[in-house]
């Protein structure tokens, strides 16, 4: 079933689409602000397509694009001109659209005539809705057909349309228009040098009919609701300067498209939770959200609890092979509207995925590390518990000690883990891997766990539960350095398939094992030395599968490209082995990819060489913004300081391995422990400030959990 598959990417947004996102509300247009039905443009609210159509003509001629800027996140500012049929090449007519995302859309239109003479206009918007689902419009296969109608009165067209039981509407109004069945429609003499402007609001109508309350703005000079939104996010999250300004710019953009990607838990608004990405991926999934939680911790540490607790909240309780939800599993995939049962197998959460589980107690190890309250922590230790319970019960289906998927139904994802295309997984002739599969990256997360709620339970004085999970995680290592390894190959073994055959791809996944410490210590150099080869790394970044494997291709989803998320894992794995320098070059490799996209990441791009390419080439359909690579910047750099803290421990850990070329960094404002500080690295040397009472600055990095178990005397090696 393709709602479910990365096996269909969606359809090109095509060159200089323009994006907007506030909260799950999202606008994909063309570079004029014209949105049409062929491409998979709209605008989107709560999963559903409720502007398919929305075109401006004036005297019937369309805009021709100039420029379009995306102010914040959620507003963007389009300049166009209206070309004259005489033949002339300058036209006096400069059209200005500003337009905001929130719950619905608002559009101001300026008209501009800079002629002598006053210019008769007929201004007219071209309204369509289809409310597709968001997985019909990704994958282009908008079939369903809604009865339509189309009330218009005055300045205001409303559009219902029905669809079996359900039921939807959108309400297009304007001060000073002519409402008719098209659209709206207004007739102008703009004076010579003079200008004419309206203002155009869209509600979506809720299930009953009425309109949700709309985005505009109050009054002129009053903030709007996302404005007071992204107020309240920027007052909480840390103040950056930096002396090299491109990479300020960089996280600046993390930090913004950060705020844009919070949704509300719609049962508890006072949790909010990370979004996985703009255009197609607007609500929660388990990993995505997990893996950016994790990396925005220094930013904002609250956004991983919000997360935890409303994964907690729908944590699998029966087993159910049409959703794959077993008891104690972390859901995949949460769609927020009533039709979206049409893609997920008439279910709103789907449970396809092998990682989701292990990561939301590494998450909440973290989590517990960064000092919220320990009844905070308590209440969610049954969860983490019933996780752990799923990867004995569930996830290891054969009782070797690794945990492996397989889909529980044909309509699924084939592959389970973060390469989950239908193709991710192959061996080094490029041959598929065959079910069950066993991933490395996910033995590493399992690991990791078990390390997070040994600790855990050590610091709650429960030594006993401690040393068995330490113990488990002793064995898991023993185990998976032994299977996973292939000497001859000097690398680790992407995956073991259904017969426990090695995959031999040379592939990213396994610098994933080294974030962890899973790697032994022998195996690390030759690791880090093949994933800085020419084969695996392109100059922007790591890439997904090595150029000299069967299956690479540079501009496949999983087979060669580079994922910034991937090479901040990896940079941060490269950093806990010492190897500083590799890491480095990773950072700096990809924060100077940014710059060939406004300091915004992509969730990807196309793995071809720096040397064949001077810029990188953007994937077609990748997300942007998208979360875990909006916070990859923050965990590239956190990384290179080795910033870090433990807060039942008193500790908080910086020791700065920044290139010079990054320059002196500042930071305000930055959450440590319930408190505020301010960290200051100058030629290297770091200083902190406000630090909260109790709390002490080690140079140096944050004792490790594998060496915290170890001082415990909790096993006698790792």
């Amino acid at each position: 079933m393709a709602g479910w598959n990365a096996d269909t990417a969606a359809g090109p947004l095509g060159a200089g689409t323009v994006t907007l996102v506030e909260g799950t509300s999202f606008c994909i247009s063309l570079p004029n602000g014209d949105i049409h039905p062929d491409h998979p443009h709209g605008m989107f609210f709560q999963d559903t397509r409720v502007l398919s159509y929305w075109v401006l003509t004036i005297n019937g001629q369309p805009l021709e694009p100039l420029t379009a800027q995306t102010k914040e996140p959620y507003r963007a500012a389009f300049a166009g001109r209206i070309t004259r049929s005489d033949g002339y090449a300058d036209t006096p007519l400069i059209v200005e659209r500003l337009r905001e995302v929130g719950v619905g859309m608002v559009e101001h239109v300026t008209v501009s005539n800079h002629s002598m003479e006053p210019v008769e206009c007929l201004v007219e918007f071209a309204v369509g809705s289809d409310f597709a689902d968001v997985f019909e419009v990704k994958e282009a296969r908008v079939q369903r057909q809604w009865e339509e109608s189309r009330e218009y009165h005055h300045n205001t067209l409303t559009i219902r349309s029905r669809w079996q039981d359900v039921r939807k509407s959108v309400v297009v109004s304007s001060d000073v228009a002519e409402a008719t069945r098209e659209g709206l429609r207004y007739r102008t003499t703009i004076p010579p040098r003079g200008h004419w402007s309206t203002v155009v609001t869209i509600t979506p109508g809720t299930e009953g009919g009425a309109p949700v309350a709309p985005v505009v703005r109050p009054a002129v000079g009053e903030l709007s609701r996302s404005d007071l939104r992204r107020q309240e996010w920027v007052a909480k999250i840390p103040v950056l300067h930096m002396g090299n300004h491109s990479i300020e710019r960089t996280l600046r953009r993390s930090y913004d498209d950060l705020g844009a990607l919070r949704i509300e838990d719609p049962t508890h608004p006072d949790r909010v939770v990370v979004a996985a990405g703009a255009p197609w991926f607007m609500t929660l999934f388990g990993r995505d959200s997990l893996w950016a939680s994790e990396m925005a911790m220094p930013v904002d540490p609250s956004l991983a609890l919000g997360t935890l607790q409303t994964l907690a909240d729908r944590q699998g309780k029966v087993v159910d092979p049409i959703s794959e939800e077993e008891p104690g599993k972390i859901l995949h995939e949460v769609r927020l509207d009533v039709s979206s049962g049409l893609s997920l197998g008439g279910k709103s959460v789907y449970y396809g995925s092998i990682d989701a589980t292990p990561l939301f107690v590494v998450l909440l190890g973290s989590v517990s590390r960064w000092g919220f309250a320990k009844d905070t922590i308590a209440a969610l230790l049954p969860n983490a518990d019933r996780a752990l319970d799923w990867i004995r019960d569930y996830g290891d289906r054969d009782g070797d000690g690794f945990v492996e998927y397989q889909r529980l139904n044909d309509r699924g994802l084939i592959n389970q883990g973060w390469k989950d295309s239908w193709d991710g997984i192959n061996f080094a002739d490029g041959r598929l891997a065959e079910p069950p599969i066993a991933l490395c990256e996910v033995q590493a997360y399992v690991y990791d766990a078990y390390m997070a709620r040994a600790w855990i339970a050590y610091d709650a004085g429960d030594a006993p539960l401690a040393r068995e999970l330490a113990d488990r995680a002793a064995e898991l290592k023993v185990r998976f350095n032994e299977q996973f390894w292939m000497p001859d190959r000097g690398y680790y073994a992407i995956a073991l398939d259904g017969r426990k055959r090695q995959v031999d791809a040379c592939a990213s996944n396994m610098g994933h094992c080294l974030w962890v410490g899973l790697v032994d210590e022998d195996k690390a150099p030759l690791v880090a030395e093949r994933l800085m080869s020419p084969e695996m790394f392109s100059g922007w970044g790591v890439r997904t599968l090595g150029t000299d494997m069967g299956a690479y291709n540079p501009a496949s989803y999983h087979n060669g490209s580079v994922w910034p998320h991937d090479n901040a894992v990896i940079a941060a794995g490269l950093m806990r082995y010492g190897f500083v320098e590799e890491a480095q070059r990773i950072s700096t490799a990809l924060l100077e990819a940014a710059d060939y996209s406004e300091g915004r990441l992509p969730e990807l791009f196309c793995g071809f060489s720096r040397e064949q390419y001077s810029e990188p080439v953007p994937y077609p359909t990748a997300c942007s913004p998208q979360a875990w690579a909006a916070t990859s910047p923050i965990q590239l750099v956190t990384s290179l300081m080795r910033y870090d803290t433990h807060v039942s421990r008193g500790g908080f850990w910086m020791d700065p391995q920044l290139p010079a070329s990054y320059g002196d960094l500042h930071i305000t404002n930055a959450p440590m422990g319930g408190g505020r500080v301010t960290i200051d690295i100058a030629d290297s040397v770091p200083t902190v400030q406000g630090l909260p009472e109790g709390m002490v600055f080690h140079k140096g990095h944050r004792p490790w959990l594998t060496e915290l178990v170890q001082q415990a005397g909790l096993r006698k090696e790792v």
